[in-house]
Parts: structure tokens; C-alpha cells; sequence
């Protein structure tokens, strides 16, 4: 199950569509006034909100046609390229941390990083709805459906449910391993780790989780994409409680964290999260396609 140059030249271009128009082009609706700091949804104004569902949502529907007749598979690419652009220029919790350092304010930050992940979702969903529109306008019946359906075992709301918190617990393991930089013996106390150090734990560890439910589970890769919320839900609720953050303050300097889970920003979760889910899961596909050739 090789990818043909012409399906490759159709990644490449949704992944490009959403690198300019959302990565570059509209990057002032996030930029940070200090370069340094970190992109945060809580940040942007409704009108840049707003702005921002709507180019979502016309670079969901373009990346359909783009990629059609593929457009169901490869243009949700489109979407999290683009905010992966963000995520990679944005600063980091521990510049968030450096300048809001008294308890309060530190409690005040993780309290509103916790629910953020539920926000960039929502973009990737309009970007999706858009290539939802795009498949209802123009889709021809003889072209092969998509892998992605729903799954005929009778348990498949609990296949979901099992892919959903199965998907969490992979993750949330595999970062704590992955995402690290100066460490206490016992892992108890982390630095924050550099940006290609999140990037490549968030990949790698989404693509895992994606991978392991689709083989168990036969679970598409909406479920890992939505644990990047119940993640960092999980790690602040666990790492950023008040008498953590008070230790941490008390003992540690501020670029130093119970977790290296919290270290991560939203949108660096939901971004590479949702682009490692996708991996995973065409991974999976593919791997389950060559087995069976081979048994053959």
C-alpha cells in the first residue's frame, strides 16, 4: 500500500494551504505582543476568534478540492499545519511562569491552560466542517469510501470509550518519557523542555496511541485527537494543584515543573496531537493492509 507521487503531491499542497493562509498569513491574530511569550487562546480577541474559525473553516472546505478525490482523508491535514506553525513560535509555559511567579498568579495560569485545549479543538473542528460542506458539494459515488467509518461490532461506543482513555493513558506516558530535559533523580522535578523536545514527544507519542487503539480497538483517529484535551485536563488537575505549585515555588526556580506533562501548551498539544493522531492511524492501515498481503 504504497503512496502514489500524485497523493503525495496532494499532502503536500493541503499542508502547505494551511501553513500560509493560517501558519503565516494569519499569524498576527495570535502573535504575542512580546515575541518571547506564549501563544494562548484566553489571549486572542473575539474578533480574532472569529476570524480564525472562519479561515478554518475555508481551509477545511478548500483543502477538499484540493485533494479530492482524497479530499475525506487529506485535507484534515490542513488545519493543524497551520496551527502547528503557531505552536512552534510561540514561547513556553516557563516564560508564562518567569513572569507570573507569585502563587496566585501561577494557579491563575495553570487554571486557564487547563480548559484551552477544548478551544483549539473547536478550530480543528471548523476546519473539518469545512471539508464536511466540500465532500456533501461534490463527491462521486464510485470513488472507494474511506476507511474511516463507523465501526459494525455491536461494543463500538465502548470501543470508542476504551480508545478515548486508553489514547490518554499512552500519551500522558509516553510524554512523561519523551518530553524531558534536566531532571531529579526520581523525575519528581523537570525542566521545561525545548521546542523540538515537545514536538517530537507530542508526535511520537499521539502517533502510538493512535496507532495501539486502531489495532485494538478499530477506532478512527477523532478519539486520540480529543485525549489532547482530557490530557492536559489530567496533568494540571494532578501537577498544578495549589501545595505542587507552592513547593515549586518555594524550592525551585520557575522553569522547573512536577510534570513534564504541563510543560506543554495547549495548542503545541492540539496541533502536533491531532497531526500525530492522523500518522497513527494511517500507520495502522497500513500496517494491517501489508499483513493481510502477506498472509495472502
Amino acid at each position: 500500500m504504497e503512496l502514489s507521487w500524485l497523493i503525495k503531491v496532494r499532502i503536500a499542497a493541503v499542508i502547505a494551504l494551511g501553513v500560509v493562509v493560517i501558519g503565516i498569513l494569519a499569524w498576527p491574530l495570535a502573535a504575542p505582543s512580546d515575541p518571547l511569550s506564549a501563544v494562548r487562546f484566553g489571549s486572542l480577541s473575539y474578533v480574532s476568534v472569529t476570524i480564525l474559525v472562519v479561515l478554518a473553516f475555508l481551509v477545511g472546505f478548500v483543502g477538499y478540492f484540493i485533494s479530492w478525490p482524497y479530499g475525506r482523508e487529506i485535507g484534515i491535514l490542513a488545519v493543524p499545519s497551520g496551527l502547528a506553525i503557531w505552536a512552534s513560535r510561540s514561547g513556553n509555559v516557563a516564560k508564562l511562569i518567569q513572569v507570573n511567579q507569585s502563587l496566585p498568579q501561577r494557579l491563575a495560569i495553570f487554571t486557564a491552560l487547563k480548559w484551552e485545549p477544548i478551544f483549539w479543538l473547536l478550530i480543528i473542528a471548523a476546519g473539518f466542517a469545512g471539508l464536511l460542506l466540500g465532500q456533501k458539494l461534490w463527491s462521486k459515488p464510485h470513488i472507494a469510501k474511506t476507511p474511516i467509518k463507523s465501526n459494525p461490532n455491536p461494543n463500538k461506543y465502548l470501543n470508542a470509550i476504551a480508545a478515548l482513555f486508553g489514547s490518554a493513558i499512552i500519551v500522558h506516558i509516553c510524554i512523561k518519557i519523551l518530553a524531558q530535559d534536566y531532571s531529579t533523580s526520581n523525575n519528581a522535578i523537570v525542566a521545561q523542555p525545548d521546542i523540538g523536545q515537545i514536538i517530537f514527544a507530542v508526535l511520537v507519542s499521539f502517533g502510538l496511541a493512535a496507532f495501539v487503539v486502531k489495532k485494538l480497538f478499530n477506532t478512527d483517529y477523532i478519539w486520540p485527537t480529543i485525549t489532547s484535551a482530557l490530557v492536559t485536563v489530567f496533568a494540571v488537575t494532578t501537577y498544578a494543584k495549589q501545595d505542587v505549585l507552592q513547593n515549586l515555588q518555594q524550592n525551585w526556580p520557575a522553569t522547573f515543573f512536577s510534570s513534564s506533562v504541563v510543560c506543554i501548551l495547549p495548542i503545541q498539544m492540539v496541533a502536533f496531537g491531532t497531526l500525530g493522531s492522523i500518522a497513527g492511524y494511517w500507520l495502522a492501515v497500513r500496517y494491517t493492509h501489508r499483513r493481510k498481503h502477506d498472509i495472502k
